[in-house]
């Protein structure tokens, strides 16, 4: 991860030195259950317990084996006699320790993520509440459409993350671990002695593992990821869009002394929404890597590891960052309530829908396609309510339709109608 874009919790979790300690704490795991069997002798795994990680004697020690976990279990083995050290890695192999680490590594990232979601999650539904009073034009193809409520925006993207959330806590607590040996076929090490050092891990067991745990387990996690980038891009798309200078309904915070552009000091650029939908391509791209990895050969190789090495740590720190920098865009929205709604108050071509139902509802003898083309032609040549009214009356009455279309065609009418309907909304979320 590049210093830009590092969170330091995220950042400390996946360092080597911190790797190695996971890695530790699950050896020490594996010998109190050896100890438990009467395998080793008591006292053991607290011994070794206090062995110091040292990342550079490690890196020493693998120039020669060029394995790193051996080159870790000798960095610890040697600070220790050898009737000490020998039980050190019993019965297991190597992705025994790495994969069981891996779901350790996990889960103390998606805890600290958790809680980022959290917190964009209080800040959406803030806003949503903060602007369910104000109407605005909803779009459709980037055109004018009908009316809506602000704060539907804000309930349609909290909608969207609490959805991620629940997969994200869902996958969390399906997190397993392993120590099945060479190829999943406990030589050593027996399925009650497997399950023994998982539950002092506080991780499930992985039903069948070949030596590997089956890594669809690691796309899951990566999956959920990606989608949450699509709402992050979704979110920044449509606060870039409302930006817009065309549009200027909203915009994003500026901080005293923030500069726009290097040459135009008039500029408030929406670049916290950029720099997301940008780092959201990064987190989908990691899906492709992480699906090809369930496809290993035979019952394991490590075309996965390299991957790996790079993805997750970044994945995670970038998934944690862009959390927080979307949080702070939408605690930060300038929004121009006036201007936003009087672009409503001022457009005749939002009631059209609501003309063409009524008109629906009181003339049960005439055609749907008659009654649109008559709405249609009455909308199409006015320019102001006024004479949308008029022309409401001269179309329909020549055709000897039912309508009462001034009244129907009132802001606070309207406004009052899609407050009532947004309170409903809102209640499901």
């Amino acid at each position: 991860m590049i210093n830009r874009y590092e969170v330091f919790e995220i950042s400390k979790i996946w360092s080597e030195a911190s790797r190695f300690e996971y890695y530790l704490e699950v050896e020490i795991a594996h010998l109190r259950s050896l100890e438990e069997t009467g395998l080793v002798p008591k006292g053991t795994a607290e011994k070794l317990r206090s062995a110091k990680i040292n990342p550079e004697r490690i890196a020493e020690i693998e120039k020669t084996t060029g394995h790193d976990v051996i080159a870790f279990c000798t960095s610890v083995t040697e600070q220790f006699a050898p009737e000490e050290g020998r039980f050190f890695h019993f019965g297991i192999t190597s992705s025994d320790v790495i994969d069981t680490a891996h779901s350790l590594l996990f889960r103390d990232s998606m805890t600290i993520i958790e809680k980022d979601i959290e917190a964009l999650s209080a800040a959406l539904k803030k806003q949503a509440q903060d602007t369910s009073d104000l109407l605005c034009i909803g779009r459709s193809h980037g055109i004018h459409a009908e009316a809506m409520v602000f704060g539907q925006k804000f309930l349609s993207f909290l909608s969207e993350l609490k959805r991620r959330e629940h997969d994200w806590k869902e996958a969390k607590h399906e997190l397993t671990g392993q120590l099945s040996g060479a190829v999943g076929n406990y030589t050593v090490v027996t399925p009650e002695l497997e399950e023994s050092t998982l539950k002092k891990l506080g991780l499930k067991v992985e039903a069948v593992s070949t030596q590997v745990i089956p890594r669809d387990r690691y796309a899951k996690v990566i999956s959920i990821g990606a989608l949450m980038s699509s709402l992050f891009d979704r979110m920044a798309t449509e606060f870039r869009l409302l930006q817009h200078s065309d549009v200027d309904e909203l915009r994003e915070g500026f901080s005293k002394g923030q500069k726009g552009s290097s040459t135009m000091p008039h500029k408030k650029n929406p670049i916290s929404s950029e720099n997301i939908a940008g780092l959201s391509r990064v987190l989908r791209s990691h899906i492709t890597p992480a699906l090809e990895n369930c496809a290993l050969w035979h019952e394991r190789d490590i075309s996965h590891s390299s991957v790996e090495r790079m993805m997750l740590p970044d994945h995670f720190g970038l998934l944690s960052y862009v959390l927080r920098r979307m949080k702070n865009v939408v605690e930060n929205l300038v929004i121009d309530r006036e201007k936003i709604e009087a672009k409503v108050e001022s457009n005749e071509k939002i009631y059209s829908s609501y003309v063409l139902h009524q008109l629906i509802q009181n003339n049960p003898q005439a055609k749907r396609e008659d009654l649109y083309e008559a709405v249609q032609g009455a909308f199409f040549k006015s320019k102001t309510k006024d004479e949308l009214k008029q022309n409401l009356v001269t179309d329909l009455d020549g055709r000897k339709l039912k309508h009462e279309s001034a009244k129907w065609i009132d802001f606070k009418f309207l406004k009052a109608h899609y407050l009532e309907q947004f309170k409903k909304i809102e209640k499901r979320i």
